[in-house]
């Protein structure tokens, strides 16, 4: 016999359900990204610490928050199935609220965007835009396992790495910068791919094209760890030309590290990806910050 962990009864969602709907543990991404875009710009960043941290707090909790809200109304009925203790399917955010909550930080998002500026603005916008397109019907990039991953990867790591730069220094970053900020974008597709391997058989149930489904946890999670490989050696070879070479040595360490955790992955995809993005995924992200300071270097 099944206990349904519904609650029909409640009108107002429950505090803490609101808190684990926008998911803290996610921003931890785009505000780091946010954090090496202003620290690759080479614009001191104690002189201004207010937008720094303002842009974090948008990239994070604010523009990321929302983008969780909007995914999970939109997915209600899928995490019925894979995770139906979360807290829409639950009933601890009832009725329409969860989507009435990601309306209202949509709204939020764009409001403290426009506080930073005309760049900061456009990318906010930009943003929110692919938040509900990755989510919402009828485009719903989510059911491609090329689309979407590469729109979330594009969403949490490039362009907050671009607004970091942007926003500092009032002007479209050089580059340089750009190129670093879209490698490792580009490498996030890997990051994402693996994050899909928790919501296998509810996606299978609702035509989720993701690459697990599609191909199976083995070969997704190869194509996954080649696609992350292959983007930190570009960045790798590309620092070497701007005559980086500690930098470039640092992240290949790193490197290192990453594919003998992907050989661990790949014994078991589907039960060693969370073991893999607490492992694997804390090296990649600390090579983006390496490559950070090389780009503030350049100045």
């Amino acid at each position: 016999m099944t206990v349904s962990t519904a609650c029909p009864s409640r009108q107002y969602p429950e505090p803490r359900a609101m808190v684990r709907l926008i998911k803290p543990i996610t921003w931890f991404p785009p505000i780091w990204a946010f954090l090496c875009g202003a620290v690759s710009s080479a614009v001191p960043l104690g002189e201004n610490w207010p937008i720094v941290l303002l842009g974090m707090i948008l990239a994070g909790p604010i523009v990321c928050g929302m983008s969780q809200a909007a995914n999970d109304w939109c997915d209600r009925h899928v995490d019925a199935i894979n995770e139906p203790d979360r807290p829409i399917p639950s009933g601890r955010i009832p009725g329409r609220w969860g989507l009435w909550i990601a309306l209202a930080m949509t709204a939020l998002s764009l409001a403290v965007g426009w506080l930073l500026g005309p760049w900061g603005f456009a990318a906010t916008l930009v943003g929110v835009i692919a938040a509900w397109a990755y989510s919402a019907e009828p485009v719903r990039l989510k059911r491609s396992g090329w689309w979407g991953p590469g729109l979330v990867g594009l969403s949490y790591e490039g362009l907050p790495w671009f607004t970091g730069a942007a926003v500092l220094l009032n002007a479209s970053p050089r580059f340089e910068v750009v190129t670093m900020a879209a490698l490792y974008a580009f490498g996030a597709h890997g990051i994402m791919t693996l994050n899909d391997f928790k919501a296998l058989e509810g996606d299978r149930q609702h035509g989720v094209r993701s690459l697990p489904v599609v191909l199976g946890p083995e070969v997704a999670a190869k194509i996954a760890c080649t696609v992350m490989g292959m983007a930190q050696a570009l960045v790798i070879a590309f620092l070497l030309v701007l005559g980086k070479p500690w930098h470039s040595l640092a992240v290949a360490a790193l490197l290192a590290a990453q594919i003998a955790a992907m050989r661990v992955l790949f014994r078991d995809p589907k039960g060693k990806a969370p073991w893999y993005n607490g492992t694997g995924v804390v090296l990649y992200v600390s090579g983006m910050m390496v490559t950070a300071f090389a780009m503030r270097g350049l100045a």
